[in-house]
């Protein structure tokens, strides 16, 4: 019920905010807009780990709908499942949503650098993001041109029903894509920055937030985020009580936490957070 909840406040609160947008300033707008998608993606990443029933097609229905346009859900839930199963966690070539190099060199290399601070990561993450999938994507179009389609037709239909409704409300495009996509995409980027580090011992190489605060609603207490590698399975409610019971294990001395996202911000705005190159992948001189 708790997901359910959330659920229907995102969708009823995105119906309600693009077909009065004329009516909400544009500050606040952008304030609501971005919560909105980046709680929209908490949602889906529940949806993903079997939240909130047992029926997966049901589960799908509700985290579907693309509100970020750029992502579709097939491709966020297989890459996201592949990152709990990977062998090694933080390496590049195990874990698709490893954030470091494998080699510091090229278009990716660059990439990684402009994000090694939380301010770069905000700023330059989210077009990043949507480039280095479409360029994947391209690739895999070569390979694999029907599980392409397959990911693709079905995000495709939906984010044009969403688009149509965006002309009818008369909301347009680019400030959708500026108050909401882009603003949702950089706090859901907040939230990733400071998650895993190739030299921890937490389970899942993850860093823990003690107090996400609102930010813990926001990302339903994923910021608890060694807790949720511990039981990926876990509903997002019942992960504070499962962290304060592990809490000697979950944030021991070879894991790691922050007081709060203030911390993180006042430590990484302007300072990387790890090493570009993953450590297994280093050669003298790296």
């Amino acid at each position: 019920m708790p997901t359910l909840i959330v659920a229907a406040v995102i969708y009823a609160g995105w119906l309600a905010a693009t077909y009065w947008h004329a009516a909400i300033p544009d500050p606040l707008l952008l304030a609501i807009g971005a919560w909105l998608i980046a709680w929209h993606g908490s949602l889906q990443h529940e949806t993903i780990h079997g939240h909130p029933s047992r029926w997966r097609a049901f589960n799908t229905s509700i985290g579907f709908p693309p509100l970020s346009l750029w992502l579709p859900y097939a491709i966020y839930r297989r890459s996201h499942i592949a990152h709990h199963r990977s062998p090694s966690i933080t390496d590049p070539t195990l874990d698709p949503e490893s954030r470091y190099a494998a080699r510091v060199a090229g278009l990716g290399a660059l990439a990684t650098r402009v994000q090694a601070t939380l301010i770069g990561r905000m700023l330059f993450g989210p077009p990043i993001a949507i480039g280095a999938l479409l360029a994947e994507e391209a690739r895999r179009l070569i390979r694999d041109p029907r599980a392409v389609a397959r990911d693709w037709l079905p995000h495709l239909l939906g984010g044009a029903l969403i688009c149509a409704w965006l002309m009818w409300t008369q909301f347009g495009m680019g400030r959708y894509l500026l108050l909401f996509v882009y603003p949702g995409m950089a706090l859901t980027l907040l939230r990733s920055f400071a998650e895993h580090r190739a030299d921890l011992d937490a389970p899942g190489r993850a860093a823990t937030v003690e107090r996400g605060g609102l930010l813990g609603l926001l990302y339903l207490n994923n910021n608890l985020h060694a807790a949720h590698h511990d039981r990926p399975g876990l509903a997002w409610y019942r992960l504070p009580a499962y962290h304060r019971q592990h809490h000697p294990r979950l944030v021991g001395p070879d894991a790691r936490a922050y007081r709060g996202y203030g911390q993180i911000l006042r430590r990484f705005a302007l300072r990387r957070h790890h090493v570009l190159v993953h450590p297994a992948h280093e050669t003298p001189g790296t």
